[in-house]
């Protein structure tokens, strides 16, 4: 699927005009499926150099790939809540880094999300759903990233023609001309849409951004055995009386045969305690509350939506170093801990006033903590105990891409064999080094 889109968008992308067919590619009117699969895959390696470039930001000493390391999958290179950039390198972000991994699947935000037949239930109505970056303000990867490359906490750049003349003094800069016409630098607007299309194309290659190569994913096929500890947490997972993970993170492979992205897309109020490391956060009028603001502005006049953010994928969470928007875990198991007992023993996530008030929920306004979700297992009754948060966190880590399955491996789970279709799945290999 995500082929034939890249295909189709490429199809619809018309020549500069008066300028000759770039020779590599020769392109008719309706060019052959060759010339077309060879320009996406020349468009995808332009992308992959803009992202690894520092020299498209204000400072040149940041890229994307500075926040996004693939070796973490593509999230943050360290455990910093938020990360130092801007034209200085001094200027701190206000959000942890988020993943751009398994992003080709988002869809466009909606407020109010049906999903289709081959999805799940389309009966259902999910609310808030989809777009990019925590808060969804953006539907396409090529606008989600002119995000950062215009933050003056981030790249900082002020304008698209500043962005457009470091690519054009760039070494590469000659793909740009053999790709998009030799006079592609002389129209900034039109330049930038081009380089902003093949950071799009890079970032949804399913071999390096959605490769479905996890242990989990061995393990639906069949062909890999999850440990007593990784079932047990499997279990603990799915089960909507304990974990109820499932209840955003869906596990299960999709009705016409997808690998789960163990996400929903929908948003979420979790409660989560104010990061006091976050340097914005020293303002006590600041507040952070995702979808109606500060950093959207469309759904501000919705106190419903206030303190909401988008459940990520969790596939590749273990490589995190900083959990949640705010980064306010560095440990995967304190990232699961907290669901266990937020309600059952706020003490230990949130501050004490001196008389002993635990100061619950501290990073909402009052007027918004009832936005806050108590959905299992969350709530006054402790559902997870210590074992089963040992457990999760060893399910999660099978999310981990780049598993070598062991030849010969049988899947199993509590002692019986699954059953999987996996002519039906889409399994393709890990990431490239």
């Amino acid at each position: 699927m995500i082929r034939v889109c890249a295909l189709s968008a490429i199809l619809l992308l018309p020549l500069p005009a008066g300028a000759a067919d770039p020779p590599a590619f020769p392109w008719q009117p309706t060019p052959s499926a060759t010339a077309a699969y060879a320009r996406a895959a020349a468009i995808t390696e332009l992308g992959r150099k803009l992202f690894f470039d520092p020299a498209l930001s204000a400072s040149g000493r940041t890229a994307c790939a500075t926040c996004h390391d693939p070796a973490h999958g593509f999230s943050a290179p360290n455990p910093l809540p938020v990360q130092l950039a801007g034209p200085d390198l001094r200027h701190p972000g206000s959000r942890s880094v988020p993943t751009l991994m398994y992003g080709q699947s988002v869809p466009a935000f909606s407020e109010h999300f049906f999903e289709s037949e081959d999805e799940g239930d389309e009966s259902v109505d999910q609310g808030p759903t989809g777009g990019r970056d925590w808060d969804g303000r953006v539907d396409r990867a090529r606008d989600q990233a002119a995000l950062p490359l215009f933050d003056n906490n981030e790249m900082a750049n002020t304008e698209p023609r500043t962005v457009v003349a470091a690519v054009a003094r760039a070494a590469y800069a000659g793909d740009v001309r053999h790709l998009y016409g030799q006079d592609i630098f002389a129209d900034p607007p039109r330049a930038f849409a081009a380089l902003t299309q093949a950071l799009e194309f890079y970032q949804e290659t399913p071999a390096t951004f959605s490769p479905y190569s996890s242990k989990y994913d061995a393990f639906l096929l069949g062909r890999a055995s999850l440990t007593p500890a990784e079932a047990r947490g499997l279990a603990v997972f799915n089960n909507p009386k304990t974990g109820n993970c499932v209840q955003c993170h869906k596990s299960a492979v999709t009705p016409d045969g997808r690998p789960p992205l163990f996400t929903d897309f929908g948003f979420v109020a979790l409660g989560l305690p104010r990061n006091r490391a976050i340097p914005a956060n020293g303002d006590p009028a600041y507040f952070d509350l995702g979808l109606c603001g500060p950093q959207r502005h469309d759904l501000a006049d919705n106190p419903a939506y206030c303190g909401m953010f988008k459940a990520p994928t969790l596939r590749n969470v273990a490589l995190k170093q900083s959990f949640y928007h705010n980064g306010i875990f560095h440990s995967l198991r304190d990232a699961v801990a907290f669901y266990a007992t937020r309600d059952t023993s706020p003490e230990k996530w949130f501050p004490t006033t001196p008389d002993g008030v635990v100061q619950k929920f501290d990073d909402l306004p009052a007027k918004y903590v009832a936005n806050v979700s108590m959905e299992l297992p969350f709530g006054p009754k402790r559902v997870l105990s210590d074992a089963d948060v040992d457990d999760l966190v060893a399910f999660l880590r099978t999310l981990t891409d780049g598993y070598t399955v062991t030849t010969g491996a049988t899947a199993h789970l509590n002692g019986g064999a699954i059953t999987t279709a996996p002519h039906r799945l889409i399994v393709v290999s890990p990431p490239s080094p």
